[in-house]
Parts: structure tokens; sequence; C-alpha cells
């Protein structure tokens, strides 16, 4: 029973920050229409900002965590909004050519990291509390798996709320189904798209934060591992669907800890691709392919 809920929780965890990566690729696809390749180079851009500016805060764990992982979320925001201004802007309803820049600009970002940092794995400041563990049920629970799973419920009612009740949120909406009409009233629909690009950049630096703290290390290639599980999710989850991918985040994050465990490791893996498989085949769209309005 011990073991059971232990994997549970880390499933969970895991699934958390699979659901923060996949609520920003999410949320630029369904409002914008843009596949965003680099979003994972936006991980480990949030990842190593923590960790370079929490190294040059010095201090507790805390507040190198805290203040340093406010820094890198910060840069993640920045360095999504100059790529949707310099890069995404000139090339909307040409998805080939996005495609295409956001690869190179994933490979460029990552090479740079690495030139920069090197290749090998940076020790992220991780409070002892963090690492302490509660016993829930007979298992020892590691404490970050609780702030992991608490930080993606409240993205999750976060954007939901802000996509249904805001001014803002309604603007992104209407410009997204008629972008003339909302700019014939005033609005600057362009400046509102640079606004969800920055968004969906914060939390992809967010979960590269996070995972820094999940993994205890940030390493060059973290991105691209939680970026290829991420769209997974998105694809399972419905294009454009946030409540889709928390569902689909749960689900893959689970089956990997338990087929790991319970059958040998290394076929979580593969247990998620017969899952997205299977849902492909039993439902192409996804499970909730519509933008949560």
């Amino acid at each position: 029973m011990s073991t059971f809920v232990l994997l549970t929780i880390t499933g969970l965890g895991l699934g958390a920050m699979y659901f923060l990566v996949a609520s920003g690729l999410s949320l630029i696809y369904g409002l914008m229409g843009v596949l965003n390749f680099a979003h994972g180079a936006l991980i480990t851009v949030g990842a190593y900002a923590a960790w370079w500016f929490g190294d040059q805060i010095g201090g507790s764990a805390w507040q190198r965590l805290l203040l340093g992982g406010l820094l890198g979320i910060v840069a993640g925001a920045v360095v999504a909004g100059l790529i949707e201004l310099v890069l995404i802007r000139p090339l909307y309803r040409r998805p080939v050519e996005q495609v295409l820049v956001t690869v190179g600009l994933a490979l460029a970002i990552g090479a740079l990291v690495q030139g920069i940092w090197g290749a090998d794995p940076k020790v992220f400041p991780v409070p002892a509390w963090m690492i302490d563990t509660t016993t829930v049920f007979g298992a020892s629970i590691p404490n970050d798996r609780f702030v992991e799973i608490g930080v993606a419920v409240a993205v999750l009612v976060g954007l939901t709320a802000f996509l249904r009740y805001t001014r803002f949120g309604l603007v992104i909406r209407a410009g997204v189904e008629n972008r003339a009409m909302v700019a014939a009233l005033g609005i600057d629909v362009r400046r509102a798209f640079t606004i969800v690009f920055a968004l969906g950049g914060a939390l992809a630096a967010l979960a590269g934060v996070l995972s820094g703290v999940y993994f205890g290390v940030v390493d060059p290639g973290r991105g691209t591992s939680l970026l290829i599980f991420a769209f997974i999710v998105v694809v399972i989850g419905g294009f454009g669907s946030i409540g889709g991918s928390a569902v689909a985040a749960v689900a893959v994050g689970l089956i990997q800890q338990y087929a790991n465990y319970y059958a040998s490791s290394g076929t979580g893996d593969l247990a998620v691709v017969l899952l997205l498989a299977a849902v492909l085949l039993v439902r192409p769209a996804g499970l909730a392919p519509k933008v949560a309005h």
C-alpha cells in the first residue's frame, strides 16, 4: 500500500510539471494557432536563470530558490515575448515557417546554454524542508511533490478564471475568433498576443524551476525531455484545451510511474506512447479539443 501511495503522489508531481509545460503550449496554440517548438528551450532558460541568479544572490536555500525562481520565471516571460515580437509576429498564418524557426531557435538556445555553462548538471538550491518527507498512509513522500501539485492546481484555476472572467481574457478570445473586428474597436490585438506568448513562456520557466527542485539538478537536456511528454499531453488532452491537458498530464505521470515500477524500468515511456496511440485511434481530436472558454 505504501509503495502504491508513493508512486501515485510522485506520478502526480511529475504530471504537474508536464501540465505546466503543456498549459503554455495549449494556451499559445489554442489562442494563436502557433506550435512553439522552442517551448522546451524556455524551460531550460527558466531553470538555468533560476540556478544562476540564486547562485549570485547567495543566502539560504529558500532565498536562492524563491528569488532565483522568480527571476527565472521573469526571464522565461521576457525571452518568450521577444520571440513573439521578432520571430513569430511576421509569420502568423505561415505554420511551416513557424515550425522551422522555432525548431532552429530551440537548437540555438540549447547550444548557447551548453556553451556558457557546459553539459554537466548543476546542483539546484533545494531547501531542506522540500527534501524532507511527510508520511501518508505509511509512505514517506518528499515534500516537494506537494508543492509541485499545489502549484499546478493553482495555475489551472488561475488560467481558467483569467480566460473566462477577465476583460483581457475576453479580448484574447475575441481576437482569436475575429481579429479584424477587435482591431476595429481600437483594441491592440498584437499586444494581447505578445502577452499570451510571454505568459506561456513564464509557465514553461516555472516548470523549469520546479524540475530543478524535483530532480535536484538542472541540465541542458531537461527542456527537451519535458517538452516531448508535454506534447504528448497536449495531443491526448486536445490541442487548445487547458482542462484536457490537466487530465492528460495526470494520466501520463501516473502511467509512467506505475509502469516503471510494476513492469520494468524504462517501460513507462513505452506505456505513454501506447496510451497516445490508443487515444488517437479512439478519439483523434483528443479528450477535449477546444479552448477552455
